[in-house]
């Protein structure tokens, strides 16, 4: 049995539904949406490489160290992105999520807020985690501050990490999250989309 089991997530009319090769047209509109494949910081595909991506997703969750949602909008089906639990480790109750972009019209609004307190909430609720972890570009200083914002603390650099998509070679911030400081965390978060359901 797999530590994350399938499963849909559904909050404030965003819906995480497991990523299936029948999300090839939708991610690739999202992705379109902002020409998202251009950023250099980001995994997210180029528009050929889209079913691609899905596919070696598919085989991550097959072989248990990711597992990716297609993140839509509950109300049309429209996909607005995708994110991911991934170095999935079982032992030590510890999950990462990243993997995670959306088309730009979905950026700055309540979809990311929504996206994460679904993920972390079954994380730290249903799956037992006792560590949520991020990591993402030192030069991806958006990613840094959305991640700061949930709650969770910069556990340092590792330098020299991973290549990026032009070759260059990146340093990655890690973060993370502890079960005793969801509590906390989660009334913010349900503060936030309290404060955008009042001010869209």
């Amino acid at each position: 049995m797999a530590f994350v089991e399938p499963v849909t997530l559904r909050d404030c009319g965003v819906r995480l539904e497991p990523l299936a090769l029948a999300h090839e047209d939708g991610l690739r509109a999202a992705a379109a949406d902002g020409a998202l494949w251009k950023l250099r910081i980001t995994s997210v595909p180029e528009p050929q490489d889209t079913r691609a991506y899905i596919e070696a997703a598919l085989k991550m969750r097959e072989d248990g160290n990711r597992f990716a949602f297609a993140v839509v909008e509950d109300t049309t089906g429209k996909v607005l992105g995708s994110t991911s639990y991934h170095d999935i480790v079982p032992a030590a109750r510890r999950v990462e999520i990243g993997w995670t972009w959306y088309a730009k019209s979905a950026q700055r609004t309540h979809v990311n807020t929504t996206a994460k307190l679904l993920m972390m909430g079954h994380a730290f609720d249903t799956l037992g985690c006792h560590v949520v972890g991020w990591r993402t570009d030192n030069y991806n200083f958006a990613s840094q501050r959305a991640i700061e914002r949930l709650g969770a603390k910069k556990d340092g650099v590792l330098r020299g990490h991973a290549l990026r998509r032009d070759g260059t070679i990146r340093d990655t911030v890690m973060y993370s999250m502890r079960s005793g400081e969801w509590p906390e965390a989660k009334a913010q978060l349900l503060y936030i989309l309290e404060q955008h359901a009042h001010n869209p």
